[in-house]
């Protein structure tokens, strides 16, 4: 991933210098475990834990030679450890490296994920809760709807990251094995013994079968909970862009004093970090589809994926981290004007109402077919003359009759759409 979309935090993960410790580490806690039960002799991975170094640009100039990176890897290790070196790796196929390296580095990763997602529950709830009365409009269709509150908003997104912060852990759950099977996963050549101290050694979970690869489905899953995430993240952001539209100016991003909005219009105040986020997350989801595809590969292996994953996995990784990390910033300095939404509610004049008007009438005789005629008639005529609802009504003696003036006057009140604020937030901000 480019920098410009990147922290070093999950950069270094995919850094060469730790996934070669990662290799070394496996092939460590293998051969701990081969000397335990005699198939090697003792003190081989106390020297190769003393001696062996990583060394980057020695392991690629041997790869250019050989065109094998495990190989490369093993025959550098060999030159500094000395005779002893022989013994490592045996009986083991390169898979058995590549594989646990690659999910302890998705691990690695997905840790700071969801430290991320916990940090962006923590401002949504602060902010769910800031807002939770500020009555603003709801809409559907992007046409004005029923009144709503900004806090009910970002009560929504709250479950939502909830929802993905269990996702996450069953990712983390499902990416969470090692394989040290040997060649086609038959264990022929290296003892079950091995993999089951190797599972121990680096937290993880021995894979019930390989077929010398662990099966592709578990990072399917990995992959299709990030691209989940990513939406989620895209769903917030398209609400603050559109909050931000000049027509409506409920909600902005945060605008610095030295902000630039436009190379040719000073004045422009453009939402550039949530149409940021809406791209960031384009591309997280545009990795689920090769992911998927991995899971098929010829019989017991073949490297179709591996070109795929060396790309993916650092990518959708470095890429969600980022989106998280911008999300949680623009949540926590967004600019919030009230003010704008209660505007914003007056602006059809009281037809937000219509659903109301009509299940009064319903209550005073009317059947449902006549009283949503009524209404709409009603409301046409406010659209089209630039009256209010309640004005168009209050000229209708039949619906005056039946439910009286003082009786209409309170259908336009606000406090009748958030009466059930409190029992919502009860129930979804636990």
């Amino acid at each position: 991933m480019i920098k410009r979309y990147s922290r070093k935090e999950l950069t270094d993960i995919w850094e060469e210098k730790n996934k070669y410790k990662i290799w070394l580490d496996i092939e460590v806690a293998a051969a701990e475990a081969m000397e335990k039960i005699g198939e090697i002799p003792k003190g081989v991975a106390r020297l190769v834990k003393k001696k062996a170094k990583i060394k980057v640009d020695r392991i690629h100039k041997l790869e250019n030679k050989v065109k094998h990176d495990v190989i490369a890897f093993l025959t550098s290790i060999n030159e500094q450890v000395g005779i002893k070196g022989r013994y490592l790796h045996k009986g083991m196929t390169s898979s058995d490296v590549l594989d646990t390296c690659f999910n302890i580095q998705l691990l690695q990763s997905a840790k700071i994920i969801k430290k991320d997602i916990e940090e962006v529950l923590k401002v949504l709830k602060a902010k769910a809760k800031k807002y939770k009365n500020t009555v603003c409009m709801g809409r559907s269709h992007g046409i004005h709807a029923e009144p709503t509150t900004f806090g009910l908003k970002l009560a929504t997104y709250y479950q939502e990251f909830k929802r993905n912060n269990k996702r996450m852990d069953q990712a983390i759950n499902e990416i969470s094995t090692c394989a040290v099977s040997g060649a086609v996963g038959t264990f022929a050549n290296v003892d079950p013994k091995v993999e089951k101290h190797v599972a121990k050694k680096l937290k993880l979970k021995e894979e019930p079968i390989s077929t010398q690869i662990i099966p592709r489905d578990r990072h399917a899953y990995f992959f299709s909970v990030l691209g989940i995430i990513a939406s989620s993240i895209e769903r917030i952001a398209t609400e603050i862009r559109h909050l931000q539209r000049t027509e409506v100016q409920e909600v902005e991003e945060f605008f610095s004093k030295d902000q630039k909005g436009s190379s040719a219009m000073p004045h422009k105040r453009n939402p550039i970090l949530t149409e940021n986020l809406t791209g960031l997350s384009r591309l997280v989801r545009s990795y689920v589809v090769p992911a998927l595809e991995n899971v098929t590969l010829w019989h017991e292996r073949d490297i179709s994926h591996s070109s795929v994953e060396r790309n993916i996995g650092p990518d959708a990784t470095i890429t969600l981290d980022f989106a998280l990390v911008r999300l949680k910033n623009i949540l926590k300095n967004m600019n919030v004007y009230p003010k704008k939404m209660l505007n914003n509610l007056e602006l059809t004049k009281g037809l937000i109402f219509s659903q109301r008007v009509m299940i009064e009438l319903t209550k005073n005789g009317f059947s449902r077919e006549q009283a949503y005629k009524i209404v709409q008639k009603h409301s046409k005529n406010s659209w089209y003359k630039n009256i209010s609802l309640e004005a168009s009504l209050k000229k209708d003696k039949n619906i005056v009759n039946k439910l009286g003036e003082k009786k209409l006057m309170t259908i336009f009140d606000l406090k009748y759409h958030t009466k059930r604020i409190n029992f919502i937030f009860k129930r979804a901000l636990k």
